[in-house]
């Protein structure tokens, strides 16, 4: 019985091959694999257009002609990761997941991220289906291994899904969601320390129904998501299973499009999750996750895998992915849910900014500046000194300390860190040592300066900063260059960018609150302008206006609202749309309003993932967010940074930087995560 999605409709990517002949096939692949070498071609084009159920009975075709086994016979004819995919292929999905899991616990350490995957994401019949074909390829029990080779609460958690025992009633009580979401909230915010008991037996045992509306309750009762609870109750791998978990139950094809997409970013890519996921799910959901893909990633889970493996192994993934969704120019009705929820979730939870740098206790600007002159006097400059004071006060204390030197040595501390320190460390110091306003001042007369533009400079500023912060730059950019920011913007940049810009610059977002009525009508005025309408309101001039009006002007409640109604419009979600029909500078600046306004911590999170990954490091953006960041939510964008690209802010850092830079950077990041 084929594995069906919404409506019954089959939302596999591989389907029962027509006029199917099992012993023509057995015949056609002993020919590819007969004399000196195979066709390789042959083997992947056969395999990977056969459903499982047809593949296995190719397998028993193949004994009962040649008296071979077919697959020992495939894994000495073929290698690497195409022979560990295509033999994938010809296991049953219980016996496939036996190997996985066998592969997992075998050897020294454990791959834990295997093991979560598959008992996390797993349906009761498919977790019963594994411990069967265990115990038959193995003569073991899974649930002994599994306990010999893990501990703590993750062990009982995996132990937990192994039962296969999650509830499958839809019938939901109201009153048991309001408890279960209350005692949550007890087992981990409202209490000292944790109880993982009461997290691991409402996660391991209620029915993917009745929790989805308990994470909804719960982010009502406690203003945020449970994921932020999980993060900040628990750690280690009960927090990877856990966060997993949720993951699944709010939408098992959207872990699995994160899933592929995290074994292919960055430098290298992790075959064996990109072959377990596409072997596993290509009979049972590859289109709502290739649906998924495209939202959150901007690109088909096609093009990735196309831009990112080789050879055969590339083609036969490429035909279980089953097409390219951006050569299809669709946007797809369940991704446009996700893209929905996502921003459902932005608009309800309170998140509380936080700072990594906080004022020092036991201040005193005088103590702080005779350490200083020290480390600068005489012979050699003694770098770690003035790293420990600036990177440990507040721009506060910093301002205080400018002060006193002043007063004690009759000296411009500025001047003299400038003469002392060199290069990065530079930078990063006398960047500190400005107010915010200063600081982001001078980052845009510097992005305006000497020949071309860096526009990416202008629009991460203006498009970031609240109306408070806006208008400090206005001041403190007319204090040190005697020319207005607006003129700058005016004479450096041109048509609608600048017309973008000079209204961010302006410092007037509205700051109230959502309007319901207003929000569908902003609604109807984007998707006029991005073409999404048949019904057109006025020309295409006050269309442009208007649009431009509603994205710089309105307060972060309200566009909130206007994307959430955007999407119920238009079954698309406004970045990707924007991307999709707009270009240049003007998309760039659109997009990143849109992504500070969903979720800023992860707009700077992922800019300072893009400075230091691959080869070289953009040193310029690496320090700008770490200076202007560092008192707002540098600890937000750490958290963020973690969950996005599975490694430390700080781990980053030290990998990609050296010297008194890395120090005075790993002391304002405050931690490894």
């Amino acid at each position: 019985m084929a594995p069906t999605g919404k409506a019954g409709r089959y939302r596999g990517s591989v389907k029962e091959f027509p006029n199917f002949n099992a012993s023509q096939d057995a015949e056609a692949l002993y020919n590819a694999m007969k004399g000196f070498g195979s066709d390789k071609e042959a083997i992947l084009d056969l395999i990977t257009s056969r459903n499982n159920k047809q593949r296995i009975e190719i397998s028993q075709a193949y004994k009962s002609l040649y008296g071979k086994d077919l697959i020992a016979d495939l894994k000495r004819e073929l290698t690497g990761k195409f022979e560990r995919l295509i033999v994938g292929l010809m296991r049953p999905l219980a016996y496939f997941d036996a190997k996985e899991i066998k592969d997992a616990l075998q050897g020294i350490g454990t791959d834990e991220k295997c093991l979560i995957e598959i008992l996390a994401s797993r349906t009761n019949q498919q977790i019963h289906n594994l411990v069967e074909a265990y115990r038959d390829a193995y003569e073991r029990e899974l649930e002994a291994d599994v306990l010999g080779d893990t501990s703590g609460h993750f062990k009982k958690m995996l132990v937990v899904l192994l039962q296969g025992t999650r509830e499958e009633d839809d019938v939901v009580s109201e009153d048991l969601v309001e408890q279960d979401a209350k005692d949550l909230l007890e087992a981990g915010d409202l209490k000292w320390g944790t109880d993982e008991a009461q997290f691991i037996y409402i996660l391991g045992n209620r029915s993917k129904q009745h929790l989805r509306l308990v994470f909804d309750e719960y982010l009502k009762i406690s203003g945020k998501p449970i994921e932020d609870s999980i993060r900040g109750e628990l750690s280690g791998d009960i927090e990877k299973l856990m966060l997993a978990v949720v993951k699944c139950i709010r939408s098992t094809p959207e872990y699995f499009a994160e899933r592929l997409y995290k074994a292919m970013k960055g430098l290298g890519t992790k075959d064996n999750t990109l072959i377990r996921v596409m072997v596993s799910r290509s009979e049972i959901d590859m289109l709502d996750i290739r649906e998924v893909f495209r939202t959150k990633y901007e690109k088909s889970l096609h093009s990735m895998i196309k831009d990112d493996t080789s050879g055969e192994y590339k083609k036969a993934l490429l035909k279980l992915c089953g097409g390219d969704d951006d050569a299809a120019g669709e946007f797809f009705p369940e991704a446009a849910q996700v893209a929905y929820r996502m921003w459902e979730l932005s608009a309800v939870a309170k998140v509380e900014l936080r700072g990594t740098v906080c004022p020092a206790a036991d201040f005193n600007a005088d103590g702080d500046v005779k350490v200083l002159r020290k480390a600068m006097k005489g012979l050699g400059t003694d770098e770690g000194a003035i790293i420990d004071v600036v990177t440990r006060r507040s721009n506060a204390q910093r301002q205080e300390i400018l002060r006193a030197y002043k007063s004690h040595f009759g000296r411009d501390l500025m001047a003299d860190l400038k003469s002392e320190l060199s290069g990065s460390l530079a930078k990063l110091i006398l960047g500190l040592m400005m107010t915010p306003a200063q600081f982001d001042a001078k980052q845009l007369k510097k992005a305006m300066e000497g020949a071309g533009t860096d526009e990416n400079i202008l629009i991460e500023i203006l498009a970031t900063r609240n109306n408070r912060e806006i208008q400090a730059i206005n001041e403190a950019y007319r204090a040190a260059y005697h020319k207005s920011l607006e003129d700058a913007l005016s004479s450096d940049t041109s048509g609608h960018f600048k017309r973008i810009l000079v209204s961010l610059a302006l410092g007037n977002r509205d700051e109230g609150g959502e309007d319901l009525t207003r929000a569908h009508e902003d609604a109807k005025v984007v998707a006029e302008s991005l073409k999404l309408s048949d019904v057109s309101s006025g020309d295409s001039t006050s269309l442009e206006t208007h649009f431009l009006s509603i994205l710089c002007t309105r307060s972060y409640p309200h566009l909130r609202r206007v994307f959430q109604e955007f999407i119920k419009m238009t079954n698309h979600d406004v970045a990707h749309t924007i991307r999709k029909h707009m270009s240049g500078d003007v998309r760039d600046a659109f997009v990143a309003i849109v992504r500070s306004v969903k979720d800023k911590p992860a707009f700077f999170a992922d800019k300072l993932y893009d400075s230091m990954k691959g080869i070289g490091t953009d040193e310029r953006t690496l320090t700008r967010i770490m200076v202007s960041r560092s008192e707002i939510d540098l600890l937000n964008i750490r958290r963020v940074f973690k969950e996005m690209h599975e490694k430390s802010l700080h781990h980053m850092i030290e990998k990609d930087t050296s010297g008194d830079y890395c120090k005075a950077l790993l002391a304002i990041c405050g931690g490894d995560d």
